[in-house]
This record gives C-alpha cells, structure tokens and sequence, in this order.
C-alpha cells in the first residue's frame, strides 16, 4: 500500500539517502559521478525553499519516491546558478568524474558553436511557470508510486490556479519519457546536446516536456 504525503521535515535524511538510488539504472542516473553535490542542485533546494511543493510516496514505513516541485521556477535558483554554487562549493574541477564531465562539456559546447547546433539550456515560458524533479528507487517502480506522487502535483497546481508546468529529462531515457506522455505531458521543442553526459560513451540529448491543466 502507498502512502503519498506532504513532505516533513523529519524526512530530510530519508529523502537524501534515496536521493542516491532511485535514479539506478536510467540515463538521468550518470550525470558527473558525485552525489552531494548533485543532491545540492536537485533535491535539497526544494526542501528548503519550497517544501510545501514536496511530496513523498511510503510504504510499509519507509519513503521509496519524492517529487520535488516549484511553482513558480522565476522565483527559483536556475539550474545554471546552482550547478555554478555546487562547482565552486565541493571544489568540483579536483574531484576526477566531474571534472572530466565538466571538461567534456567544454568539448561539446566549443564543437556546437562551431556547427551551430544548440546545447541544452534553462527553460522559461510564461504559459508552464511551474517545474519538478521525481525519483522513485527501483523496487517502487510499477507499484503507483509515481503515479500518486504526479497526481498530488496536478492537484497543487489546479488548486493554485497555475497555467502549466514543464518538466526536463533526457530524450534517451525513453521509460521516463513514456511514463510522462503517459500521466499528460507532451514534448516540447528540439533535443538538444546536453554538454559533458554520456551513457556507454554516447552523447545524451535534453527533452524538455509541458503539461497544462
């Protein structure tokens, strides 16, 4: 049996020990190899600056997913200010796996302007203000717990009269895609490079994705 709740903050640590697994398996999960830092980008801002945009799924006691949420994404660190603070704070450029991310990006971002392609970027449209983050550790997955977890968020988004929300994942992880598709979101835009990632040395592309109400 699920549990889908508001999030406490006595769940602080359970969030941010499951911050570390529930991404196994998927694209989404191999970004530049250092955990806390990663979690200071897309978890634990929303703990504090939005916890009432945050929801967890629990069973038999214990939490097995999360959607992270903001309302109003103008009123919110941008991804590129935030990945800017974890470089600088966990000294990123000395830690191997993210500095090889980040010099890869480097590669990438100089090879696109030469051929004039367009790389992965923020996303800002009046007509879909609202953005979240969900993860659900493997076991929970098929059991409902995404799907109650996006419900709770298209309650608070009609309940606070939001015009829409968008959301940004990888066009390789196709199991993500379709579940979003699923539950009423639909692409939005090209696909563009995302500078440094990769799965099985492939470069990894950026779907971003919208949803009204």
């Amino acid at each position: 049996m699920i549990e889908i709740r508001s999030f406490a903050e006595t769940d602080r640590a359970a969030l941010r020990e499951l911050f570390g697994r529930a991404g196994e398996g998927s694209p989404s999960s191999l970004l530049w190899g250092h955990e806390e830092s990663e979690a200071a980008m897309y978890l634990e801002p929303y703990m504090s600056q939005e916890p009432d945009s945050l929801f967890v799924a629990v069973t038999g006691g214990h939490v097995v997913g999360y959607l992270a949420g903001c309302l109003d994404s103008s009123t919110f660190p941008s991804e590129k200010e935030r990945m800017e603070r974890a470089i600088a704070k966990y000294r990123l450029v000395f830690r191997p796996k993210p500095a090889a991310f980040l010099a890869r990006g480097m590669v990438d971002l100089a090879s696109a302007a030469v051929r004039r392609k367009p790389t992965a970027r923020g996303f800002d449209d009046a007509r879909w203000p609202a953005h979240l983050h969900i993860n659900v550790t493997p076991l929970a997955r098929g059991t409902g717990a995404a799907d109650g977890l996006m419900k709770r968020w298209f309650d608070r988004l009609v309940q606070t009269d939001s015009p829409g929300c968008y959301l940004q994942t990888l066009a390789e992880n196709t199991r993500a895609v379709r579940f979003f598709e699923r539950v009423g979101f639909a692409r939005h835009g090209p696909t563009p490079l995302v500078p440094g990632a990769r799965q099985g040395g492939r470069q990894l592309h950026q779907q971003t994705m919208v949803w009204q109400p």
